[in-house]
């Protein structure tokens, strides 16, 4: 782990928000994989009391996409979706940072660490927001070579993918 010493106990109570488009699509970028977001879960959790976990999706009617959403589900995550926004210019858009955000701030008062499983840099408000208002330790986890640099230095700890992947990826099968 990155950032300063991890301090864990097994009464803390951890809530666990993963940003899946943000590790489906590094994942394929860089490795060509798919994620094992159960191993993200394993190893966010720990031996610590897990609260929440909630994996957010956008639904874009590709195909397996419901067989991947039923499998996040079975892994013990609480699946959030919505659909994907295509603009008149044919645009497209589907991010989660806002409804991760609102998630995070109102479970906090429950939770002793937060665990935000993405690289996006526009979480930083949130990191901070989560530490000094709500006194709530904040840990990320993602592939380090596409994470923001912002976001790993405002975090309290920083587990970096990259540095075992073989642990959290599954290969793809074309």
């Amino acid at each position: 782990m990155l950032g300063a010493t991890p301090t864990t106990y097994a009464n803390q109570r951890v809530g666990v928000f993963i940003d899946v488009q943000n590790m489906y699509y590094s994942a394929r970028a860089m490795y060509d994989s798919h994620v094992n977001f159960g191993k993200i879960l394993e190893h966010a959790i720990g031996k610590r009391q897990l609260i929440r976990a909630i994996a957010y999706v956008i639904r874009s009617d590709a195909p397996k996409e419901q067989t991947f959403f039923d499998a996040l589900g079975k892994v013990g995550l609480e699946v959030k979706s919505k659909d994907i926004q295509i603009f008149p210019g044919g645009d497209k858009k589907g991010d989660w940072d806002v409804g991760v955000a609102v998630d995070a701030i109102k479970i906090a008062d429950r939770l002793d660490v937060v665990v935000l499983v993405t690289g996006d840099g526009d979480f930083v408000p949130l990191v901070t927001y989560l530490k000094e208002n709500k006194g709530c330790r904040v840990e990320g986890i993602a592939f380090g070579r596409s994470s923001s640099a912002r976001l790993i230095e405002s975090l309290d700890a920083f587990h970096d993918m990259d540095a075992n992947v073989k642990e959290y990826l599954i290969r793809a099968k074309h």
